[in-house]
C-alpha cells in the first residue's frame, strides 16, 4: 500500500530506485557484504523467544567492518569462513553464527545452541562514507549508554545524534530505492506516521530506548528535553507530495532545536 495511504509496521518507499540497490548486492566487496534487516516473516525457528525485532540490524561493510544491534549496539569486525560467520566485537569478544543459508537478498542464521534460525532480509551494500551510514558507529553512538549520569549537554547530544540517524535512515532508504523500512519497532521516543512524527508518552517509551540512558532519572529528563523543543518550536513541513522528504525535513529542524 502507498505511503501516503497508511503507514503499518512499515514505510513503503518509491520503486524508481530498486535497480541501484540490487546492484549494490553484486558491488559488495566480500561475499555477504551489506545491510541486513531482521525479518520476522522470515523466520525460520522453533526455539525459544528472541529479543530480535523487526528493528535489529547486521551492517556487514566491504572492508571487514560491521555493526549490529542485537539487543545492544556491538561494532568490530567480521569474516565469514564457509558456514560461519565470526564477529569479533569492540571488546574482543568474538560470536559465532552458523550460516544456514546465504542469498543476495536472504540470510539465515542459527541464532544460540537451539534451534532458532533467524532471518534476515539483504538491503544492498551501505554507503561508501561512514558518514551516511545510518547504521556505522560513528552514527550510533546514543546507542551505547554511558558510564555515568550525563548532563542536560549531554543528553541534548544524544537526543540530537538519535534524531541525526532518523534524517540518515531515511536518506538512505530513499536514495536506495528500498522498497520498505521499519519504523514501529525501532528503539526510540519519537512516534512516526506515514507524513510526520511526535514524541510518545514516557510510559511508551521502549525499554531498549530507556536502556540507552544512565538510569530512569536522565532518561526522564530526555524525555523533558526533547518535548519541550515540541512545544516551543512548530515543523514546517516542507511543501511536498514525497512523504520521505516530509519526514526528511522535520528530522533536520528538531536537531537544529536541539543544538
Amino acid at each position: 500500500m502507498p505511503l501516503r495511504q497508511s503507514v503499518k509496521r512499515c514505510l513503503y518507499l518509491s520503486m524508481a530506485g530498486l535497480l541501484f540497490a540490487c546492484g549494490a548486492c553484486h558491488s559488495a566487496g566480500k561475499p555477504g557484504a551489506q545491510i541486513w534487516m531482521y525479518t520476522s516473516d522470515l523466520d525460520r525457528s522453533r526455539g525459544s523467544d528472541t529479543v530480535l525485532s523487526n528493528a535489529s540490524f547486521l551492517d556487514l561493510r566491504p572492508d571487514g567492518g560491521f555493526t549490529q544491534d542485537f539487543g545492544r549496539f556491538e561494532y568490530g569486525t567480521w569474516n565469514l569462513k564457509g558456514q560461519h560467520l565470526y564477529l569479533t566485537d569492540q571488546h574482543r569478544k568474538t560470536y559465532v553464527y552458523r550460516v544456514a543459508d546465504l542469498q543476495k537478498k536472504t540470510l539465515f542464521l542459527q541464532l544460540g545452541a537451539g534451534d532458532r534460525i533467524g532471518g534476515f532480509r539483504g538491503l544492498g551494500a551501505p554507503p561508501v562514507s561512514q558518514e551516511k551510514d545510518p547504521f556505522s558507529t560513528v552514527n550510533n553512538q546514543w546507542r551505547i549508554p554511558p558510564a555515568h549520569r550525563e548532563s542536560d549537554q549531554e543528553i541534548r547530544r544524544r537526543l540530537l545524534a538519535h534524531c541525526r540517524f532518523w534524517e540518515l535512515y531515511f536518506t538512505w532508504a530513499q536514495e536506495a530505492g528500498i522498497e520498505e523500512i521499519e519504523v514501529h519497532d525501532m528503539p526510540t521516543s519519537l512516534k512516526v506516521y506515514a507524513n510526520g512524527f511526535g514524541i510518545k508518552h514516557y510510559d511508551n517509551q521502549p525499554a531498549e530506548w530507556k536502556s540507552f540512558f544512565y538510569d530512569d532519572q536522565d532518561c526522564r529528563r530526555a524525555d523533558s528535553i526533547i518535548k519541550h523543543a515540541f512545544r516551543t518550536h512548530d515543523i514546517v513541513w516542507p511543501k511536498t507530495d514525497d512523504d520521505i522528504k516530509k519526514l526528511i525535513g522535520g528530522c533536520r529542524q528538531v536537531e537544529q532545536w536541539l543544538q
